[in-house]
């Protein structure tokens, strides 16, 4: 406590250092008729060459201003949809005249009606700000048809492995959000919600590899913020898409998107559905390791033919009312229901040390899931005053109901194909259930000469139901296998709050310091085996950010971060999952949260370079291993506490036009990760560097034609005690604009040289095994958008469907996907 009181009497003592300033512009934009434009978008704007200073947006009374202005001749250029385009006069910011009010500036209405005006700015693909990197789904042809898990899949500085797991700048525990509000989901649970979502659902994807003090401390590799599309319109607007896919089996998608905003009431929805059908191809070779000799006992070739079918269903309806022009209440349902079909045909071949064939299993297995969610979001914004202090508040109720009702029958044959002995089924019920309270209030206090004081409290609780219940034949008879069958029940409660300080020091210098203390208390209970444990710890977690701005071309940053990553629910949850007899994972109950300091120091030379040199420390580190039951010829994956990790990285982005009608966007990362641990009894010491690379070419062809040709490649890697092999994929699209540019039309080929294929190895003490799994990745789509509207644009209320419950939605897990 002395340590966190000492660090706010720093921060509050550094307001003082923020007294520094330069200039400051303001003024009002109005129509002819002088009635206030709302959320007109404002430019400053260099006078010698035209170039962007800032830019910003004007409130509801048309009012705008930018601080912290260097001296200088500016002006400002206005916009507005149903609007022409307008100028201020040029003016002069100098040490006599630091403060400048400009005359009202007019902005003329398009002759049109605003029914029949249509607007259309392109966005750049990526936009790199100050502490995040921004995707804009929509400005890239190849994203129609494409899931969410996709889009992120060839982002810049995101890695998706063979199982859905999501790695940000080669580190695991990223934090993904929908709309500011976790999801809840972590494993290949977050994996299926994401290949549910499609890629016309969304925005923006924010990527924040040192997200500040606001956000939960969890997420040891960053935070991922997926924004889905929303509408400020007054009137009503919206949008319908369809969508078709073919690769080996077909994929399509609907969804429609509907906003009616009038007076004090503002309604949306979104409703979408989800068809995909694809195949895994999954191969794996493994060499059985007599633990004391070190000599080779078996071998197994596993041949895995997998396919997965799954509907989903998301439906999201809310409601914003201001009850005054400073109080706004929203409420926010949310659901979806996802059921789907996971079959494996598995052959596993069985040599004896001689490399003789022994003998063969054949199994099939078939998982029956339902996964439903239901979530309420409350939320109230009360601004305090005209200088933009609020209070803001949200709470949430979060609801997951899931079971897997699986089937698996192994048949056991001789290396001649004779029935070597009676075939066993299996049959298991596994039930998730999760509960997830959470509340949250924020309180914003804008401060003289352009700082900022943020603070917050937080408190979530969360509890999850596990019943497993397997059973065995015996004689045509269901009977209860007890060993296998568990009853699991966890517990936890996460208590926070934060303090973050930000603005200027000084003409050059900008900082935000931070500060976020967590106490968790989390208790787990094995009902089967009354096996129980009881946790409690509190931490704290400081943030760190400078920039300074060394010259109109070159700026320096500096930020640091402690962050945690607690175990999602699934790999807490002891269960046994089979693929088939021989393989299986299993969660570990006796997982414990990991830590890491995170460091970067970035370089941005005249606005579209940027270079980052990055180091991470983690402690305790969960990784997903491989052990094995040599006498038993037994294979499972669980995830452990297994090593310490330290990581160093470079990486370098750049956008630029070649021509006018050229955009190029590049992306390199070049990282060493290395692993000291122990896995199994066996000291485990692993190093390995890698090179990923992400680039998009764009071309405008026509005003209404526009094409990408996008792709990403990764060198070799090691992901815990797994050497993965190199792999990649090449992306084309089209974008043709139609009916007045109310509609588009898109046309990709996903992974057109169908190079996106996984293969990896593992050899540690006396595991040897090698893996190669192929997807149904290689994909036509063609998709069809109809946007229709009609009302004029408002920017002043600020919909709060965002919601505030923490990490714990990004920690749920369970189930299958390909």
């Amino acid at each position: 406590m002395k340590k966190f009181l000492t660090l706010i009497t720093v921060l509050g003592t550094s307001v003082m250092g923020f007294a520094q300033m330069n200039g400051k512009v303001s003024g009002i934009v109005q129509d002819g008729s002088e009635k206030t434009i709302e959320s007109a978008t404002i430019t400053l704007l260099k006078s010698k060459d035209s170039s962007i200073a800032k830019v910003a947006a004007a409130d509801k009374t048309g009012s705008f201003s930018f601080d912290n202005i260097p001296n200088g001749s500016y002006l400002v250029s206005i916009t507005a949809v149903g609007h022409n385009k307008g100028y201020s006069p040029v003016f002069t910011l100098s040490s006599i005249n630091s403060s400048i009010k400009l005359e009202t500036i007019k902005l003329v209405p398009m002759e049109k009606a605003m029914n029949t005006v249509i607007v259309t700015a392109k966005k750049p693909l990526v936009e790199q700000r100050i502490d995040r990197t921004i995707i804009n789904v929509d400005a890239s042809p190849t994203n129609v048809g494409s899931s969410a898990l996709e889009v992120l899949e060839k982002s810049p500085s995101i890695s998706v492995d063979k199982d859905g797991n999501i790695s940000l700048k080669g580190k695991q525990g990223v934090l993904v959000l929908v709309d500011g509000r976790p999801t809840q989901l972590g494993g290949s649970d977050l994996a299926n919600l994401l290949r549910s979502m499609n890629a016309n659902q969304l925005d923006q994807v924010e990527i924040m590899t040192n997200p500040p003090a606001k956000f939960d401390a969890a997420g040891n590799a960053g935070v991922i913020n997926i924004k889905t599309k929303k509408n400020k319109q007054f009137g009503y607007n919206g949008s319908v898409t369809l969508g078709y896919g073919q690769g080996v089996y077909p994929k399509f998608n609907e969804g429609v998107n509907f906003n009616y905003r009038k007076g004090k009431v503002n309604v949306f929805t979104n409703l979408s559905h989800n068809y995909r059908n694809g195949y895994g191809d999954l191969d794996i070779q493994r060499n059985f390791i007599e633990v004391v000799s070190k000599q080779l006992r078996s071998h197994i070739d596993q041949q895995s033919r997998m396919n997965n079918e799954n509907n989903s269903y998301n439906a999201k309806i809310g409601m914003d009312y201001s009850a005054s022009k400073n109080t706004t209440v929203g409420v926010v349902f949310t659901g979806f229901s996802s059921p789907g079909t996971f079959q494996n045909r598995n052959v596993n071949n069985i040599y004896n040390a001689a490399g003789q064939l022994a003998e063969q299993t054949k199994a099939y297995s078939r998982n029956d899931e339902k996964w439903k969610n239901f979530s309420t979001n409350l939320n109230f914004r009360q601004v305090l005053d005209t200088n933009g202090k609020e209070l803001t508040a949200d709470l949430d109720y979060i609801s997951y109901n899931g079971m897997q009702n699986q089937m698996l029958t192994n048949s056991y044959f001789d290396a001649s194909g004779n029935i070597r002995r009676k075939a066993d089924s299996l049959y298991g019920q596994l039930p998730q259930v999760i509960d997830i309270r959470s509340g949250k209030v924020d309180y914003v206090q804008p401060l003289k000469k352009g700082a900022r004081f943020e603070a917050g409290l937080k408190s979530s609780f969360v509890k999850t139901d596990n019943n497993a219940i397997y059973d065995t034949t015996d004689n045509g008879v269901l009977v209860r296998d007890q060993n296998r069958s568990n009853y699991f029940v966890y517990e936890e409660n996460i208590n926070a709050a934060y303090a973050n300080l930000s603005g200027p020091l000084g003409k050059k210098l900008n900082a935000q310091l931070g500060l976020r203390v967590e106490n968790t208390n989390a208790k787990g209970k094995q009902i089967t085996t009354n096996e129980n444990f009881d946790r409690h710890y509190t931490q704290l977690f400081p943030t760190a950010f400078l920039q300074y701005k060394a010259s109109e071309k070159n700026s320096f940053g500096i930020n640091y971060g402690r962050r945690i990553r607690r175990p999602n629910y699934e790999s807490l949850n002891p269960f046994i999952e089979y693929l088939d007899r021989y393989t299986y994972q299993q969660g570990n109950p006796n997982l414990k949260p990991q830590f890491s300091h995170n460091i970067e120091l970035s370089h941005t030379y005249n606005n579209f370079l940027t270079t980052t040199l990055n180091y991470t420390q983690t402690n305790d580190i969960i990784q997903q291993v491989i052990e094995q039951i040599t006498e038993d010829t037994l294979t499972y994956v669980k995830q452990a506490n297994i090593a310490k990790q330290k990581q160093y990285g470079v990486s370098m982005s750049a956008g630029f036009s070649i021509t006018k009608w050229w955009r190029t966007n590049l992306y390199a990362l070049g990282f060493t990760n290395k692993f000291e641990g122990v896995v199994n009894g066996d000291d485990v010491s692993l190093t390995a560097s890698t090179f990923t690379f992400n680039g998009s070419q764009q071309f405008t062809l026509s005003k209404t034609l526009s094409a990408e040709l996008s792709g990403w490649y990764r060198t070799g890697a090691v992901e815990g005690v797994i050497y993965t092999k190199p792999m990649g994929a090449l992306s084309i699209g089209l974008s043709q604009q139609i009916m007045k540019g109310n509609g588009s039309l898109r046309l990709n080929i996903r992974d057109v040289l169908n190079t996106q294929k996984f293969s990896a190895s593992s050899k540690y003490g006396s595991v040897d095994a090698s893996f190669q799994e192929k997807h149904d990745t290689r994909v036509v789509n063609i998709g069809f958008t109809y946007k229709f509207n009609k009302g004029k644009l408002n920017g002043s209320s600020k919909k709060r469907n965002n919601g505030g419950a923490g990490d714990e939605q990004s920690r749920v897990g369970g189930g299958n996907g390909n």
